[in-house]
């Protein structure tokens, strides 16, 4: 029997399009453009599925979610945006969505979105999920794909008591991410102790964690609760998880399987209530089969994981982020810097940025201190970032006589030259939009219009 899908969007392109992929899916689809259209077509008949856009006129996409699961809590809900943001994604959830799509969806996406909302349902909110409102997540921005992985899977697990292992690049804003979960916990009106693992040698990161009694060693005149004790009931952000010491990872150990720790000196076990949030920017999975971490204490640490990705591939993000640091470091200055250049965007989307959004701010900030402009042009950018690689010339010759070849037609030779790119950045299509000088949609449709498949990127 075919399964019956509401799809509510008010962009009649994009709308005409997802309903012709989808019937030919073998799916039976109506369409309609506004939100208070679909809770009555909820309320007259039957439907599998519910997908609907965020921005609608009149209601929109969140309250007719939180209606709608009113109204039909059986029926699972796919909400579609193309502004993609932590705090949408955490309300959407919130709200009962089963999952959260960022716009524009390539062809497949939508297709396995729609197949796995279809075949696990929709599960019920809890209530605890629905009594605290969304707050500011500082500087997490974006809209890529892999984005709001990132967004859906901070808004799952913050309201467990989960132990989180944040990985990412130096840079990637992994104390941000930890501090958006503890911020939508229900933790969030205690505190949020943060400790960097591998600024401390043992000794100093062993006290500060565990605490010690007095007279444990030279200069403990008094007894000290360690970082443990005071975040009871709160959440604790160990950085740097990857440079403990054996003596340290043996102590994190009992602590994350019994609830409880000893202090440095001390023969008594103290029983305590930390939501663990670990990050590092190491293969941590490397070292253990290195044998330099334990295997138990990783995963006991990695019950559940948030990999963020670098900013070189996140290309499309870059712009958002530039404006905001704009807009921050104008405003400290008193500066009346209003934006960039056209070409001072295309600058920065192009650098591969290898201190990822740190060192993008501080690209932002250098350039807003020393600029006399009221918009930023590329002669006020750090020199690394203007500088670009050079390809090498027997690249470039080999790339032109296997594209060249035999003579071929002009639609041929787009088609090869836009396969090299994507298959030269390998699979990462961002930046491969960005080297092609049009947008990611506009790469979507080349790709398909030439049958053109990315390779698969490692994970």
């Amino acid at each position: 029997m075919s399964r019956h899908i509401l799809l509510t969007e008010d962009d009649r392109l994009a709308g005409e399009l997802f309903e012709e992929v989808l019937k030919d899916q073998g799916y039976q689809v109506e369409r309609v453009e506004t939100g208070e259209a679909a809770l009555d077509r909820l309320k007259a008949s039957r439907f599998d599925l519910l997908l609907v856009d965020v921005q609608l006129p009149g209601k929109n996409g969140l309250e007719v979610t939180r209606e709608a699961k009113a109204l039909r809590p059986e029926v699972p809900i796919v909400v579609m945006t193309a502004f993609a943001s932590m705090e949408t994604a955490i309300e959407a959830i919130r709200e009962g969505a089963f999952d959260y799509a960022s716009k524009p969806m390539n062809l497949d996406e939508l297709k396995h979105v729609v197949s796995r909302a279809l075949a696990q349902g929709s599960p019920e909110p809890k209530e605890s999920e629905q009594q605290h409102p969304a707050e500011s997540l500082g500087t997490i921005i974006g809209n890529s794909p892999a984005m709001v992985d990132v967004y859906k899977t901070v808004a799952r697990v913050a309201q467990t008591k989960s132990t989180v292992l944040v990985l990412g690049e130096s840079g990637t804003g992994k104390e941000l991410v930890a501090r958006a979960i503890h911020q939508h916990s229900p933790r969030a009106r205690r505190a949020f102790m943060a400790i960097d693992c591998g600024a401390l040698p043992e000794s100093l990161l062993e006290s500060e964690l565990f605490g010690y009694v007095r007279g444990a060693f030279t200069g403990a005149i008094l007894d000290r609760k360690g970082l443990f004790e005071e975040a009871d009931g709160a959440t604790c952000f160990l950085d740097e998880i990857g440079d403990i010491s054996a003596t340290v990872q043996a102590k994190l150990l009992r602590a994350l399987q019994e609830g409880e720790v000893r202090r440095i000196g001390s023969q008594k076990w103290v029983k305590v209530d930390v939501r663990i949030i670990a990050a590092t920017n190491k293969d941590i999975a490397a070292l253990v089969r290195a044998g330099t971490f334990r295997e138990d204490l990783y995963y006991r640490l990695n019950v559940v994981s948030v990999q963020l990705p670098p900013l070189r591939d996140r290309a499309d993000d870059i712009p958002a982020l530039a404006h905001h640091f704009l807009r921050r470091y104008s405003s400290e200055s008193g500066k009346p810097i209003t934006g960039f250049s056209d070409e001072a965007i295309r600058v920065l989307r192009a650098y591969h940025w290898p201190g990822n959004i740190r060192e993008l701010e501080n690209a932002i900030e250098r350039a807003v201190t020393l600029s006399s402009h009221r918009v930023l042009t590329v002669d006020d950018l750090p020199l690394e970032v203007v500088r670009r690689p050079v390809p090498d010339a027997e690249q470039v010759a080999s790339a032109l006589t296997v594209m060249f070849a035999g003579a071929p037609t002009l639609e041929e030779v787009k088609k090869r030259y836009i396969s090299h790119v994507v298959h030269n950045n390998r699979g990462n299509l961002s930046r491969a939009a960005v080297i092609l000088d049009v947008d990611r949609r506009s790469l979507y449709r080349m790709m398909d219009r030439y049958n053109i498949e990315p390779p698969r990127r490692s994970s």
